[in-house]
């Protein structure tokens, strides 16, 4: 296979591995795309994985694999699966660890995390499988998320705050 040394031909190609197989590394991720005759630096790897909203998630076997949303979608796929259910789990246990405060006013809700934690936190909700959710504004411990629905802050703020006594 002969794949130009470009940047979007290097990310579909991360793409294309990520989906159709376990990649459980950058290391082996790396050796991957070396063997299509892409050489590629770990900082350059992890440059396009967090650009291609690349995330850890457990596999069928419970391995801890790279997967990447699907273009125009919020669904993720690991060797041609869809894998929702590791984006919820991974939004609660974030709620558990990181969330302080919910607050809505009509199709906004205010989100309170500790000093630091606000940006990568709205990036998570950002790749969830929140329908409801039309997108985030983060600062450094404040997010505010936008609600699709009018009226859907307060039924949001309290989804949040249900995420974090799951189990």
């Amino acid at each position: 296979m002969t794949i130009p040394a470009t940047k979007t031909a290097r990310q579909a190609r991360i793409v294309a591995l990520v989906t159709a197989g376990s990649v459980r590394s950058q290391a082996e991720l790396a050796e991957l795309l070396g063997q299509d005759g892409l050489q590629v630096t770990q900082a350059t790897l992890s440059r396009d994985l967090v650009e291609l909203g690349a995330v850890r998630v457990r596999d069928a076997s419970g391995t801890l694999v790279y997967a990447v949303p699907q273009p125009g979608s919020s669904d993720v796929v690991v060797g041609g699966e869809k894998i929702a259910e590791a984006l919820d789990s991974r939004l609660a246990a974030l709620c558990k660890e990181l969330l302080i405060t919910a607050e809505a006013s009509a199709n906004l809700v205010m989100l309170r995390t500790p000093p630091g934690a606000a940006q990568y936190f709205a990036s998570v909700i950002d790749q969830s499988t929140m329908h409801q959710v039309l997108g985030t504004i983060a600062g450094d411990d404040t997010i505010m998320v936008v609600t699709r629905d009018p009226k859907g802050g307060q039924d949001l703020a309290e989804h949040f705050l249900a995420l974090t006594s799951r189990d």
